[in-house]
């Protein structure tokens, strides 16, 4: 995975350490190091333990693992027991004592370490390589899925080659609504509509290009639409709102006509990867320099939305929902446009000055490798590990993320499919929406939720089945490359360091000189060049796509290997 809360887990958990802690590997925590050491690349054969102490996060919502009943008979299925040491608040702080204490758990549980403590830890000793476990022999459930998933491997190991943490990750995709090529529900983070009543009521078409679209959306400023067609106060029209650079609704959609869509919330995240595996910065391409200075020409004619740079995601959905909004972005028609939603159809992706038209596509939420790690102080690793195999078995991680069966999951549907419990129901038997209950009931920790388990074992959430659906029916057709930089790279200690150093400014600068050019105009030839030489000696550009080049190479040779 691209960062994995890098940020977060390097101040959070590494940064602490680095403050002149060091972990001996000999020091105090139960005198269990010194009898437990194996040989790297082998198994512990001691199996004598079989209770084991648990440390980590869990819901806010949760009422503890204690009293879980699909814990409790994994357990007794197992043959151990665990004290579960797991909090919603504090955790971060937590582990830090645990960790520079060298008063370790057996495991640390959802996490979510990142590569840069993976690798750290690891190399310490502090977790052990989980490798010579990932067999038929120890962990049936999961090294089958990883010798069927070979880039699921690839993203749980680390440069060392050592994989110090087991797998977590949701692959909600097309083929769980049965679609024969499996996208993922992030592919194209941006759904544009308009507002078709408009369009007939002015004998207007839906355009198929930006021109197009321009002329629409002045002639729904022109025409005043929101007060002409709802009786709304005069003036009220906004021709088209949108966030800026926002997840599922800024305005980089409308990038399409210049050949890109890509980075909201995340430049660096979000680097286009070409068809002969070379890496790239669009925000330093004369396309990307064509588009803003496009795109200010109707902000000049105030036909974007004055407020979308400072505007909230409440503030947008307030003003389409009192149908003040000719086009906007989000994944939903009806959560946007409230009572007006009949009125809305989606845009296609539309066509630039040139005919010409691009998606940049994205991978999905990608897969975390931090979120169960075995310590040094685990004297019968494989008793362990056995307990959290089965929670890579389909019905089993069903149960760890939604609840139980008989209380989340209530029936199966004609082709065995297990359907969920309705807000009706769960109101009636629990006094709380299934979303109440679901927090309740989810276990934090090593899930994998693979896109087939919707067809063969628990139905997908009605929201996803149709924003899925508009996916691979409406969006996907106007896709004509799906080549894209994979969000599960990993990264070695002295790239991550690299990023942290270079990565906010570049972020900033590029997000600054796009909402001014956007705004005022430009960019001139005098302030481009600037602009790009700031990029390269002020924010380590060059430097930044070497480390993504290298992490995207290691990638794909892990999975030729495979």
């Amino acid at each position: 995975m691209i960062m994995k809360k890098t940020g977060l887990w390097k101040k959070a958990v590494s940064g602490t350490l680095a403050a002149g802690l060091v972990v001996s590997m000999t020091a105090c925590g139960g005198g269990k190091a010194a009898d437990t050491t194996v040989e790297p690349g082998t198994a512990s054969s001691d199996t004598s333990q079989t209770d084991f102490t648990v440390m980590g996060g869990m819901s806010a919502l949760s009422k503890g693992y204690d009293n879980n009943e699909v814990l409790n008979q994994l357990q007794t299925d197992a043959g151990i027991k665990i004290e579960w040491n797991c909090m919603s608040d504090s955790l971060a702080e937590q582990v830090n004592i645990k960790i520079a204490g060298d008063d370790l758990p057996d495991a640390f549980m959802g996490v979510g370490f990142n590569n840069y403590d993976l690798t750290n830890y690891g190399e310490d000793g502090v977790f052990i390589d989980l490798t010579p476990y990932l067999t038929e022999e120890y962990m049936p459930n999961l090294s089958r899925i990883l010798d069927e998933n070979p880039n699921i491997r690839s993203a749980i190991t680390m440069n060392n080659g050592g994989i110090y943490g087991l797998p977590a990750g949701e692959q909600m995709g097309t083929a769980g609504i049965g679609a024969d090529k499996d996208y993922s529900i992030y592919t194209i983070p941006q759904f544009s509509m308009i507002n078709k009543a408009w369009l007939d009521d002015l004998g207007l078409a839906v355009p198929t290009t930006l021109d197009e679209l321009h002329d629409a959306l002045k002639a729904f400023k022109n025409n005043d639409m929101s007060a002409k067609y709802y009786g709304n106060d005069a003036g009220s029209t906004i021709p088209m709102s949108t966030g800026f650079d926002q997840w599922c609704w800024g305005q980089n959609i409308f990038y399409a006509g210049f050949g890109f869509t890509n980075w909201p919330n995340d430049v660096c995240n979000d680097l286009v990867l070409h068809d002969d595996g070379k890496v790239d910065f669009v925000c330093a391409t004369d396309n990307y320099r064509k588009a803003l200075t496009y795109f200010h020409d109707w902000y000049a004619e105030g036909l974007m939305d004055i407020e979308m740079f400072s505007q909230s995601d409440t503030q947008l959905i307030s003003k389409c929902s009192q149908g003040y909004v000719g086009v906007a972005t989000w994944w939903y028609i009806e959560e946007v446009m409230g009572e007006y939603a009949k009125d809305y159809v989606f845009l296609p992706v539309l066509d630039g000055p040139d005919g010409t038209h691009n998606v940049t596509v994205r991978t999905g939420g990608g897969i975390n490798s931090g979120n169960l790690c075995i310590t040094k102080d685990c004297k019968s690793p494989a008793n362990l590990l056995k307990f959290f195999d089965k929670w890579y078995d389909p019905e089993i991680v069903m149960q760890l993320q939604y609840g139980p069966i008989d209380t989340y999951f209530t029936q199966k549907d004609d082709n065995g499919v297990w359907l969920s419990i309705t807000d009706a129901e769960a109101q009636e038997r629990f006094g709380k929406s299934a979303g109440e209950l679901k927090g309740e009931c989810e276990v934090y920790g090593p899930k994998l939720i693979l896109s087939d388990y919707y067809n063969t074992t628990f139905k997908m959430e009605d929201r996803a089945i149709e924003r899925l659906t508009d996916l691979n029916e409406f969006w996907m057709p106007y896709v004509d490359n799906t080549v894209t930089y994979p969000v599960d790279c990993v990264f070695t200690q002295e790239e991550l360091d690299t990023i942290d150093r270079y990565k906010p400014d570049f972020e900033s600068t590029v997000s600054e000189q796009e909402g001014l050019w956007i705004k005022e105009g430009g960019p001139t030839d005098e302030e481009w060049e600037s602009y790009l030489s700031t990029l390269k000696d002020n924010c380590g550009m060059e430097k930044l796509q070497e480390v993504y080049q290298a992490a995207y190479d290691r990638y794909a040779s892990a999975g030729d290997a495979e």
